[in-house]
């Protein structure tokens, strides 16, 4: 037998639900609000003491309403604030999981608004959705890395500190041949460039310049094994991404110069197993040159003044100019720009 007041919870439920049921446009819109202010950043077992242990009755007229007017727009906003409080009480990474698998963009595109939603809504969740989506970057999927860094971009200025553990994955999603998900991978990377692991990216981007160094392995892989072609397609991404920077600020033009950015340029620009990254290697070095005048005058003298003449007539398509022999000088080179490129090799 329930009890008195058990009973009164329950009837109170009941009456909830069949004013839902019942209700208006402009009725559930005031009900999903008042849901929302008074449940949000609560427990499991809180919002089930809350609807007498029937949240999930609910939780199914939620989803049930979402799928017949997410089309139409019809308070999508505040469904899914408060499927996100359902959410959120139970387990993000649940939502996190979901985005990894889901095989329909639509549910995908909806997974990662669940995830703003939840972060943005419940600050005592936003470091575990942020941190989740961080571990969704290594994913085989494009477009949920996609989504993933559109999110982590979005969250970024709420959460206001970068783990460390971001570098790595973020610098590996440069290997990606989507276009769409490696420009994300620079945007992103151009937003940490304002917190504690600038250095640790810069240093990551020049040493993917020349796969000896990926993974922090010294032997000269370019010189004779031939690394695999993600490599070569994340060396390719790493010189754009230098270059985009540089042109952007001079202030990291010369952080870079310091990391001998030029000494590993000319290194991917003597790459001729890959065409892409010669040239955006070249196109990058190719700003420094006219920028820096002694960048200028140390490159003329690594690589010889016919090399050189003959690289900035048109920096642009020197790589389809070279020979091995000239390749081999530039790979070789053992540039150090005295005051300025003072990094280990």
């Amino acid at each position: 037998m329930a009890s008195s007041k058990e009973e009164v919870e329950i009837s109170g439920l009941m009456s909830f639900l069949q004013e839902w049921d019942n209700g208006t446009k402009a009725v559930r819109h005031r009900m999903l609000n008042d849901f929302i202010n008074t449940n949000k950043g609560k427990t499991g077992p809180e919002l089930e003491l809350q609807f007498a242990q029937g949240a999930s009755l609910f939780l199914t007229r939620l989803t049930a309403w979402l799928r017949l007017t997410y089309m139409v727009g019809t308070c999508v906003t505040e469904q899914l604030q408060a499927i996100g409080v359902f959410l959120s009480a139970t387990s993000v990474r649940n939502v996190a999981e979901c985005l990894a698998n889901a095989k329909l963009e639509k549910t995908l595109e909806q997974a990662q608004i669940l995830l703003e939603l939840l972060a943005q809504g419940n600050p005592k969740y936003q470091l575990q959705v942020y941190k989740g989506l961080i571990a969704l970057l290594p994913c085989t999927s494009p477009k949920v890395q996609q989504l993933a860094l559109q999110t982590l971009m979005t969250l970024q200025t709420a959460v206001k500190i970068v783990h460390p553990c971001i570098v790595e994955p973020l610098l590996n999603v440069l290997k990606t041949i989507h276009y769409e998900v490696q420009y994300e991978g620079i945007e992103f990377i151009k937003v940490l460039l304002k917190y504690n692991v600038r250095k640790a990216l810069l240093e990551g981007l020049v040493a993917r310049l020349n796969p000896s160094v990926d993974n922090i392995q010294n032997r000269p892989k370019i010189l004779d094994d031939e690394p695999t072609l993600p490599l070569f397609v994340q060396q390719t991404a790493a010189a754009k991404a230098i270059g985009l920077l540089i042109q952007e600020s001079a202030e990291i033009a010369e952080e870079l110069l310091q990391l001998r950015v030029v000494h590993h340029l000319m290194i991917a620009m003597g790459n001729l197993n890959h065409a892409d990254s010669q040239r955006q290697a070249s196109l990058t070095l190719e700003h420094l040159v006219r920028t820096f005048p002694v960048v200028e005058e140390n490159v003329r003298k690594a690589m010889g003044e016919t090399l050189f003449e003959l690289y900035m007539t048109d920096p642009g398509s020197f790589y389809l100019k070279m020979d091995s022999i000239q390749a081999a000088v530039l790979v070789g080179n053992k540039i150090n720009i005295p005051g300025i490129e003072e990094g280990p090799e």
